[in-house]
């Protein structure tokens, strides 16, 4: 478990030598980003739908492109459909993905007040599990939040393409493309008539024949996940601290109203995750980046009660404690621990 705590730590070096400068020690962005998609596209074994993700790979062998983009998830299966064709295995697909999500999640971050906070943040969960362990959903958030610095820009048409992108390779993003309604400024009425044919089409392309399943699966049969409550409860605490600081985020950002919207979201996934919290909890990954924005952001809105260093180690403290408790006693951590890697085998 090794690389995990490296990764961890490089981030929270950064952190206590970047501060909130956005463009300071700008090489260490690309050097630490190269490092992690190296981590994540070269992995092996790890996280525990791996043979699921070897037979998505496996299962293209000798198919034609036709075929791959008839299949679920169409952009998923191009990607491994590309790989076969060029021999690099599932490793290639890791790798495309690593390198996907890391620009979002680095273009994401350093939009933040804090950027290498909001990295440190993202790492015990969003990357350590979420992406080396579901790396369909991983690469889906990482367009999300790669989308979310052009909507953040006004740049609504950028942002549904993205989102349609994230989509065709993990069909839950779409419930993340109404988000693109609740920009500021004007045109709320284009935006609302572009939003619904787009995902109703989306819907009948991707959805409409897996809906009876999914429903069947996620809420009728109420199927669970072990330790979503938690995971939920991540996402509810940024939430809470958005509406707390709701008055003095307004003064300062421009962007409350589209958190708003995802701050209440996780609200609404911590009141109904006792019905269905495999539903709940896959949903609610695509909140993860709540509390990148939030605890990023905290050191400055809580600057009046608690000093902006003590608040940045608090958070640090904390999140070290969330990677140190799912390493040594999440159920199924044992499918991250040891972790292996093709270029550097054996050495963690």
């Amino acid at each position: 478990m090794l690389v995990y705590w490296i990764m961890f730590l490089l981030l929270v070096m950064m952190t206590l030598i970047g501060g909130h400068s956005r463009r300071s020690i700008g090489i260490s962005w690309y050097i630490i980003g190269l490092f992690f998609i190296l981590v994540i596209g070269f992995r092996d074994c790890v996280g525990c739908d791996w043979d699921s993700y070897v037979g998505y790979y496996e299962r293209l062998d000798g198919a034609t492109l036709s075929e791959a983009l008839r299949q679920s998830d169409p952009a998923h299966q191009f990607f491994n459909w590309l790989m076969n064709q060029w021999g690099w295995g599932v490793y290639g697909v890791n790798l495309i993905y690593g390198i996907i999500f890391m620009v979002g999640l680095i273009k994401f971050s350093r939009m933040q007040l804090y950027p290498w906070l909001a990295m440190a943040v993202a790492t015990p969960y969003l990357i350590i599990v979420v992406v080396m362990g579901y790396s369909r959903q991983g690469v889906a958030i990482g367009l999300f939040m790669w989308a979310m610095t052009h909507l953040q820009k006004g740049r609504f048409k950028t942002y549904m393409a993205y989102m349609v992108f994230a989509a065709m390779i993990h069909k839950t993003a779409l419930i993340m493309i109404p988000l693109g309604i609740f920009l500021y400024g004007k045109g709320l009425w284009i935006r609302l008539f572009m939003v619904v044919p787009i995902v109703y089409g989306a819907w009948r392309y991707l959805l409409s024949g897996e809906l009876a399943y999914m429903w069947s699966g996620y809420i009728e049969d109420q199927m669970q996940s072990q330790g979503a409550k938690v995971r939920v409860l991540m996402n509810f605490i940024p939430a809470l601290i958005l509406f707390y600081y709701r008055k003095e985020w307004k003064r300062q950002f421009s962007d409350y109203a589209i958190w708003f919207w995802i701050a209440l979201g996780s609200i609404f996934a911590m009141a109904v995750v006792g019905l269905a919290s495999t539903a709940v909890d896959r949903v609610s990954l695509y909140f993860i980046p709540i509390q990148l924005v939030v605890f990023s952001r905290l050191p400055y809105l809580a600057r009046r009660i608690v000093a902006p260093q003590v608040t940045i180690y608090t958070i640090l403290f904390a999140y070290a404690s969330v990677l140190f408790v799912w390493l040594n006693y999440a159920t199924h951590s044992f499918c991250w621990v040891p972790y292996k890697n093709i270029i550097i085998s054996d050495l963690w």
